[in-house]
């Protein structure tokens, strides 16, 4: 089916304009006055704005975080709660495979993994140790359209500056991208050694922002040691790792991007002692969450670009299996949801609150995770020959976030209760996915979409 979308605001990277989006074999053909043939089916989005379809650069489906946790949501639910709230391609950050084990092996995994996703998806691979075979299979896997990699600075396979130091030429070589959880290991490790707190607020005393901030300093230092090396920063939260940022690049230092998630937006440390630890642990995350202090740094980071995107770290658990943890915060598996509310929960809190401009708003939702990743330009706009992957946002009709009408397997959401923007529709290459909340699309439909950074 063809379409035409009429009368809507199409919202760009660069500008937003009145006019219509016609729609042809999945792809869009053209902007401005609709080209008819008289088959296309006509869509009115009079009052709304066409957007790109969401890109979520960070997810966790599926994830198995320890041998008694696993998240709960797998590619098939948290594809279809990331269609019903306007995001169209996820890129999922593996698990850790057994021991020893080569940088390739997940890649099979996920690809069985994946095969159910509604939506379009790729894999970050993971880094567990580094040794020749594993440099070898690096430049190879990101020859074959994984760029991305991903390195752990703390948790059970630590990745130190030696390792990213070999790394970061092959990653350079290949036009690949270092994405790096930065938190100081030994920080973390002995604080929660010692701490005697164990309600949900041990999380955040046991991982404070100079363990971020340290770990991020020493992920640009070998990055600049390796020519200016580009690496990628995930789940941002703390306000002097963006001064640490902000510092390296004022130096001259180019090839950094840096992410935060909703949760570091909107939500507070405040969270895990509201409602008492019962409610507190299920805002088991790592990293924490920070102070309002945090929150507003990282807007100004979306509003002047120095933050280039908004991911969401999808990777729940049920209340059950975090409240039986209850009495001791380190045994709890730490995600949250995100997937299904992350753009319209960021464009009522960014756009209708006037914290971002719409260009803004497509940026840090789509188009520069596209840039960055290796999708553009193929996806991450609204511009002739792109895939037809199209969020239709109401701004004006504002709506509550209610675990009742969100399909994560969770049961909860980490926002409950907020205002976010409605989503009457929803579109993946050309065929309607998901209508005003409501999934309408298909099993298996979502295809791996190979990536090549420019």
């Amino acid at each position: 089916m063809d379409y035409v979308i009429k009368n809507g605001t199409i919202c760009l990277e660069g500008e937003h304009f009145r006019g219509d989006v016609t729609i042809r074999s999945g792809r869009i053909w053209a902007l401005g006055e609709a080209i008819h043939t008289g088959s296309e089916e006509v869509i009115d989005a009079s009052g709304c704005y066409v957007c790109p379809g969401g890109i979520d650069p960070h997810t966790h489906m599926d994830l198995k975080q320890s041998p008694k946790y696993r998240a709960c949501d797998d590619f098939y639910s948290g594809g279809l709660a990331a269609a019903c709230g306007g995001t169209t391609t996820i890129i999922d950050h593996m698990a850790f495979g057994p021991d020893g084990c080569s940088l390739s092996y997940p890649f099979e995994i996920y690809r069985k993994l994946a095969a159910d996703c509604p939506v379009d998806y790729s894999f970050h691979g993971v880094f567990q140790h580094v040794d020749e075979a594993v440099l070898n299979d690096l430049g190879r896997l990101i020859d074959d359209g994984f760029p991305s990699f991903k390195a752990y600075t703390t948790y059970g396979y630590p990745i130190g500056t030696k390792e990213m130091m070999a790394i970061l030429p092959v990653i350079k070589a290949h036009k690949g991208l270092l994405t790096v959880h930065a938190e100081d290991d030994g920080i973390t490790n002995a604080l929660r050694q010692t701490l005697s707190e164990r309600g949900p607020i041990g999380q955040a005393l046991t991982r404070p922002n100079e363990a971020e901030a340290a770990a991020v300093a020493a992920v640009l230092a070998a990055a600049r040691a390796c020519g200016d090396a580009p690496v990628y920063i995930v789940h941002t939260s703390a306000h002097e790792s963006l001064a640490v940022i902000g510092q390296a690049r004022a130096e001259g230092q180019k090839n950094i991007y840096t992410e935060t998630c909703p949760q570091y937006l909107v939500l507070t440390e405040d969270k895990f002692r509201d409602g008492g630890p019962e409610e507190g642990i299920k805002y088991m995350m790592a990293p924490p969450l920070r102070k309002r202090e945090d929150n507003e740094a990282l807007w100004q980071g979306l509003q002047d670009g120095s933050v280039q995107t908004v991911a969401t770290d999808h990777c729940p658990f049920t209340e059950a299996e975090k409240e039986e943890n209850v009495s001791d915060f380190r045994t709890c598996p730490g995600g949250v949801s995100g997937v299904e509310e992350r753009l319209p929960l960021l464009f009522y809190q960014g756009v209708v609150k006037g914290r971002l401009s719409l260009e803004r708003f497509v940026q840090v939702t789509s188009s520069n995770a596209a840039k960055i990743f290796g999708l553009w330009p193929r996806k991450g706009s609204i511009l002739p020959g792109f895939d037809a992957d199209i969020a239709v946002i109401d701004g004006e009709k504002t709506r509550t976030i209610d675990k009742t009408s969100l399909h994560t397997r969770c049961g909860y959401s980490p926002y409950e209760g907020m205002s976010a923007a409605a989503v009457p529709l929803v579109m993946l290459r050309g065929e309607i996915i998901a209508r005003n909340g409501q999934f309408c699309g298909r099993r298996s439909y979502g295809k791996l979409v190979k990536r090549w950074r420019l």
